[in-house]
């Protein structure tokens, strides 16, 4: 059966441009995906559009600093019909390069949640020695429960296993990994999961085990995952700038770096944030992607290769299954 993707032109900070650019080329190369492309006439001037996009012409858009609640009212907004098209059942999912918060309203109030789910969550991959570790909250909900990090948890968990972790390792982020550490929502947030996930909770982890495979989903408040997310980011390119630097300073240098380039070529592919594209809001009925703001084609094409992914996997089902199932176990008392 055919994957259908709703496509948010006109958001993002390269926009329309680099997002058509970006959703031409995947296109092109997934004949078995039907795209909507969701935008302004104008976008499309002069373009021809392969057999499986389909136009879907607006007169608004959403800019990048527009408050959460604005977008909920701006029912003609690329973002919103781009979510509308999912709430209707036309389009299976939808990938945005959109303002954060907006995205988040509108899969919320538009596409809806997943019974049994408070808060949908913004789950990022990120480099780990152990190939990768999902991060959930990574800022979408800065204020939470002890009952919203365990959503977290069940959610991330869930992710992670479709993008290949048999049995992940569950981590609480804190500021030590003692049992007692943090405040009394992470307290009790300690105590539910090793409840609920057992020998599979870790305990607490610290930011500095996040790249290190010690756990392969960890969980966290929005504020500290976004800290924690945009720190790793800041240090990963400090690192590629200095070894720029250091390898021109004398010719030593630059032949020690010419016979490095295959393995600097490999991690500049780990870190780089294009690979992954775009990140799920899951919790949702449909599949949300959250491509970063400032992607550029290649970011919206790796997008919209997670979009289909998580099309293909039926995570929102998966989701709501891992729910039900929670909730069952401990109203059951097991």
């Amino acid at each position: 059966m055919m994957k259908k993707i709703a496509i948010d032109i006109m958001g993002g900070d390269k926009a329309p441009d680099e997002i058509l650019s970006g959703a031409l080329s995947f296109a092109k190369e997934n004949p078995d995906v039907k795209l909507y492309l969701v935008g302004l006439e104008e976008n499309f001037e002069g373009i021809d559009l392969p057999g499986n996009c389909e136009k879907v012409i607006t007169d608004d858009y959403l800019p990048m600093d527009i408050k959460p609640t604005e977008a909920i009212r701006r029912r003609n907004s690329t973002m919103y019909l781009s979510c509308k098209l999912v709430k209707d059942g036309i389009a299976d999912g939808i990938v945005s390069a959109g303002n954060t918060g907006a995205l988040l309203a509108c899969a919320t109030f538009v596409v809806g949640r997943i019974k049994g789910i408070d808060r949908p969550t913004l789950a990022v991959p990120i480099p780990s020695s152990n190939d990768f570790c999902v991060l959930a909250d990574a800022g979408a909900n800065i204020d939470v429960k002890p009952n919203n990090l365990i959503q977290f948890a069940i959610m991330g968990t869930e992710y992670a296993k479709i993008l290949g972790k048999k049995n992940p390792k569950i981590g609480l982020l804190n500021v030590g990994t003692e049992d007692n550490k943090g405040t009394e929502r992470e307290k009790e947030a300690f105590q539910k999961l090793k409840e609920i996930f057992k020998e599979q909770f870790i305990g607490n982890v610290e930011g500095n085990d996040l790249n290190t495979g010690k756990a392969d989903v960890v969980v966290a408040d929005g504020f500290a995952g976004n800290v924690a997310m945009k720190t790793m980011e800041g240090v990963a390119k400090l690192i590629t700038n200095l070894i720029k630097e250091e390898a021109k300073k004398n010719i030593f240098s630059i032949l020690g770096a010419l016979l490095m380039k295959p393995a600097f070529n490999k991690l500049k592919e780990k870190v780089d944030p294009r690979k992954y594209g775009g990140t799920f809001f899951i919790g949702v009925k449909g599949v949300v992607v959250k491509a970063h703001g400032n992607s550029d084609r290649v970011a919206i094409y790796n997008a919209l290769k997670v979009a289909k992914k998580g099309v293909e996997e039926e995570l929102p089902e998966k989701i709501r299954r891992s729910i039900e199932n929670v909730w069952n176990s401990r109203d059951s008392g097991d």
